[in-house]
């Protein structure tokens, strides 16, 4: 089936990308790098003909509030304008775990919007709630450290590979709509603090991970479970941590 991958060229997108054409998918990758523009709506009509299932992991190039709030809202509402006119039956979207225990994040509060007008739609749809990409891990370090120090909350973790997400989303968008979510997660749930100072010591990082039951995740004070699925129905990666290739790969500048 042909699948338009909206930020196809991105970490996540050009991994669906290359997973779906293995699998004998027509798979394109849309991006502004491509010509498709979901801000503006450049190029969507012509990229959607013939497209029977759309996934969207494009992101925001700004996290301030308004600027992810409009990000997701204006670039959604005319993806699904275009996929109703296009006759798409399938629309996926990646999201994230705990989205609504943080409200107050604007990051989330967007992500939040971003769903809702996908099931107001009328398009068939799915969502797929994932937790942390251990991709992103050096940057939580990064944020977190104050005075060169990595101030992180004793609150419960459990990140995935980028390669897992993928292969989950890659299944969900070759079966039937969910009109509804799955979560997905990594294989190990631990203290975000004693996950930190495992990864630190794998990087070779000398900074010192300080235990702080008010440290802030990205403006937002964590509960035990705010970044974890609730129960037990998740479906879980199988790549660890300390196992995965990216493990020692600075991310680029």
């Amino acid at each position: 089936m042909k699948i338009v991958v909206i930020g196809g060229t991105g970490l996540i997108g050009s991994k669906l990308v290359t997973k779906l054409t293995e699998h004998g998918h027509e798979a394109v990758a849309a991006a502004p790098n491509t010509g498709v523009n979901t801000l503006t709506g450049e190029g969507l009509a012509e990229v959607l003909v013939g497209a029977q299932v759309v996934i969207d992991v494009s992101n925001s190039p700004s996290f301030e509030r308004a600027a992810v709030l409009n990000f997701f809202e204006t670039s959604t509402r005319n993806l699904l304008e275009a996929e109703a006119e296009a006759g798409v039956g399938h629309h996926v979207a990646v999201s994230i775990v705990g989205t609504e225990r943080m409200p107050d994040n604007g990051y989330f509060a967007a992500k939040i919007a971003q769903e809702q007008l996908i099931e107001k739609s009328g398009i068939p749809y799915s969502l797929v709630h994932s937790t942390q990409f251990f991709e992103f891990a050096r940057g939580i370090a990064d944020e977190a450290t104050v005075d060169g120090k990595v101030h992180i909350a004793p609150v419960l973790f459990q990140p995935i590979a980028g390669d897992d997400v993928a292969k989950a989303i890659g299944l969900t968008a070759v079966g039937s709509p969910l009109n509804g979510r799955i979560e997905i997660a990594g294989p190990e749930r631990v203290p975000m603090d004693e996950f930190f100072r495992a990864a630190l010591t794998a990087w070779g990082d000398s900074r010192e991970v300080v235990t702080d039951p008010h440290a802030r995740y990205f403006g937002s004070e964590l509960s035990e479970k705010s970044l974890v699925p609730v129960d037990d129905r998740a479906s879980l990666g199988t790549i660890r941590y300390l196992d995965w290739p990216g493990l020692n790969t600075p991310p680029k500048k």
